[in-house]
């Protein structure tokens, strides 16, 4: 039997390695500790799958049109590497009009499917129910955040209530469980940005230009809060937990928050001199 020359077998192993590149990269990533969500926290809200089934079938189009590029080329690389005793290369042409309009057309195609979708996740991202279960106005100020938790008409609590972040002080966000909530954002000087990982979802805050959204919270825990908009200084303090709770803990939260000193409703104009008592307001202009 004869053996194979060694100039095959190195020819082979290109080959193989280009077309087991890209499926070893997509084997790693789905074993890893994030799992079939290629990076993403565990979601936290009801809306949140819509964003991360985009996410993750973007990941599989990309992988799939990976290997098929990388498979193509390898299969080039192998099928027409010129060897010795070959024949002179055929007659090359400048245009191929059929191969040009097909690696024109299937990017558009591909970009075309990817922003249905995207556009699709995002109506369903930002789509509001008339009247949601709760509501929490959340004023953005440099550099830290207020929560008015607007409970007023709810007989199980009674009384609107707030907290007030600062650098120093973290505020914390109570959301009750499986409650609709409408976020409704304002800014008290600059652009920020509003911003929970496990909600998939952050919307920016700025001055003058209210913003809302709802979110679901369906998972009881503790998460990461911050501002996603470089916005001065101590941009990066600009942090705050969510404690996603039952709805009994959530309405004693209110209730305590009113009670030790947090009763009613922080106005935005009052944001920054709960923070900055002492500061002059044309400085926050």
């Amino acid at each position: 039997m004869s053996r194979e020359s060694a100039p095959s077998r190195r020819r082979r192993t290109r080959a193989g390695l280009l077309v087991a590149t890209p499926l070893t990269l997509a084997a790693l990533t789905a074993c890893s500790g994030q799992g079939a969500r290629f990076g993403l926290p565990e979601a936290a809200t009801a809306e949140a799958p819509n964003v991360g089934n985009l996410w993750v079938g973007a990941w599989i189009a990309s992988f799939v049109i990976g290997a098929l590029v990388w498979g193509l080329i390898g299969w080039a690389v192998v099928r027409y590497r010129r060897k010795e005793g070959d024949a002179p290369a055929p007659r090359q042409t400048a245009y191929h009009l059929p191969l040009e309009l097909l690696y024109t057309l299937v990017p558009f195609l591909i970009i075309g499917v990817l922003f249905f979708y995207t556009v699709k996740a995002q109506d369903a991202m930002i789509q509001q129910e008339e009247e949601p279960d709760t509501v929490i106005n959340v004023i953005g100020q440099k550099w830290s955040w207020t929560f008015n938790y607007m409970e007023e008409d709810n007989p199980a609590i009674g009384t609107n209530a707030h907290v007030v972040g600062t650098v120093e002080s973290l505020p914390d966000l109570y959301l009750p469980i499986n409650q609709r909530v409408r976020f409704n954002l304002e800014s008290a000087d600059v652009i920020h940005s509003f911003w929970v990982p496990a909600f998939y979802f952050k919307l920016d805050v700025i001055p003058g230009h209210p913003n809302s959204f709802d979110a679901t919270p369906n998972r009881l825990g503790t998460f990461d809060g911050k501002c996603a908009e470089l916005c001065g200084e101590k941009h990066a303090m600009m942090l705050f937990t969510v404690h996603v709770v039952s709805e009994e803990e959530y309405a004693e939260r209110v209730r305590e928050l009113a009670a030790n000193g947090g009763a009613g409703e922080l106005k935005l104009e009052d944001a920054l001199q709960a923070v900055l008592p002492t500061a002059a307001p044309e400085e926050h202009k």
